[in-house]
């Protein structure tokens, strides 16, 4: 009994070549195989085989029916197995493959199992297979597939970050310059304050020297009148500046002013790191409107210029989210606005809640999105935008991020008018998916 198996994956890899019995082998020959010979103990059944051709299979189940009756084998022993064999035996072409096989055999084989198939080629006898040794076979390519798409949707799920975090790099380079602008202001004028202050500090610090002299003469003994005089006279002429109001309100003003432009830098530099991060899996209960007033501080050089915000926030309660994906949601959104505005209008962002769900209402007054284009805004790779413009990633990624918080994101336009979007979140989703890196 030997079992070849061939580099393909036909079900000629699971054939044994047993030697068959013809149809008039008597049944207790048959039996004898069966039940007391060792090579043919894993076999559910014997092959029945007339000039080299399948006609039948006599099994297990068929003889122990036999046997267990009364003088069965006594009366049914001398007859011909052709008389007890099943003669529609489960019959397989040798080149078929093991998936076309397994579900032949799926779809024919008897329950429970009580016989194997028969494998032939170019209609002649090759041999048996066991139905248990191709549920093992078909086991094992399901565990090698399996693999094999668990390694694919993990390479498309890396894929899927690396777009995301490419569109997110890829709106940040155009808002580097805004950035750059808006750092600059407040930095320009903290300079300037600095050095202002600079100047008053070496006023100070001549007149700490001038009272140091002045010490040192009333304490030396060879000082005389006019010496001190002249002294007392270049401390008041120093003196002067630092002796009014003003100037004391001035220093105070020029260290608050500096203050509040290092502050504007480091809330500019903290959106900047919130929003650039690669850890967007990190959820944590926060008010939305956080995430509104993050995203329109990153986007405001876009907004300023041509763009008037209004916020109509309500009362609403804390969430549970990623603010890092959210913050992108409504920066991308802000900044279609501000595209689709061609001369001058309004952002109008409103928020309210029920006792389910948060509503984020954003809506412009820009040129609007034709009807016919409305149902493919959220596709992948769709745009409307000059080449080289536009991925046509942006909505699809924040239509990925709000349905992996369980929410919606819907849309509505008018041409001429403008277009409102309308986020719904749940207070409390039940898991928030990655999109990144979801």
């Amino acid at each position: 009994m030997t079992r070849e198996t061939p580099p393909d994956n036909s079900i000629a890899a699971l054939s044994v070549h047993i030697p068959p019995v013809p149809s008039t082998c008597p049944v207790h020959e048959v039996g004898s195989l069966l039940f007391l010979t060792e090579k043919y103990q894993s076999f559910l059944s014997l092959p029945v085989v007339d000039n080299n051709e399948p006609v039948g299979v006599i099994s297990r189940y068929e003889l122990t029916k036999i046997y267990v009756k009364q003088f069965g084998r006594e009366l049914y022993g001398k007859q011909p197995v052709s008389n007890f064999m099943n003669p529609k035996p489960l019959i397989i072409d040798a080149a078929l493959s093991m998936e076309s096989a397994s579900q032949y055999i799926t779809k024919n084989i008897s329950h429970p199992v009580t016989e194997d198939f028969i494998v032939i080629s170019d209609n002649k006898y090759m041999g048996v297979g066991i139905v248990l040794d191709l549920l093992g076979a078909m086991e094992k390519q399901v565990a090698r597939r399996n693999k094999l798409l668990a390694k694919a949707f993990a390479d498309l799920k890396a894929s899927q970050a690396h777009l995301v975090q490419s569109e997110k790099m890829a709106s940040l380079g155009q808002m580097v310059a805004g950035v750059a602008h808006e750092i600059n202001t407040p930095l320009g004028y903290v300079r300037n304050n600095v050095e202002t202050i600079q100047g008053l500090f070496g006023q100070t610090q001549e007149l700490v020297n001038a009272y140091q002299s002045l010490v040192k003469m009333l304490t030396d003994s060879d000082a005389n009148e006019e010496e001190l005089h002249t002294q007392l006279g270049l401390i008041e002429e120093l003196g002067a500046p630092f002796s009014t109001t003003e100037m004391i309100n001035e220093m105070n003003q020029l260290f608050n002013d500096s203050l509040f432009g290092v502050d504007q830098i480091a809330e500019l530099v903290m959106n900047l790191k919130d929003f650039s991060r690669l850890d967007r899996s990190k959820v944590e209960n926060v008010n939305i409107h956080d995430c509104i007033e993050s995203s329109l501080n990153i986007g405001r050089n876009n907004l300023k210029y041509k763009v008037t915000v209004k916020k109509e926030f309500g009362e609403i309660p804390n969430i549970s989210c990623s603010p890092s994906q959210l913050n992108q949601v409504f920066l991308n959104l802000f900044t279609n606005a501000a595209q689709a505005i061609e001369d001058k209008g309004t952002l109008q962002i409103k928020t309210y809640a029920d006792e389910t769900f948060v509503y984020i209402s954003v809506q412009d007054s820009g040129k609007g999105i034709p009807k016919e284009v409305i149902p493919k805004i959220f596709d992948p790779f769709f745009t409307t935008k000059p080449i080289g413009q536009g991925t046509g990633l942006g909505l699809s990624i924040c239509f990925q991020i709000i349905k992996s918080h369980d929410g919606k994101i819907q849309v509505a336009s008018e041409m001429g008018k403008g277009t409102r979007f309308l986020i719904s979140l749940p207070h409390s989703p039940q898991k928030i998916a990655k999109v990144s890196n979801t």
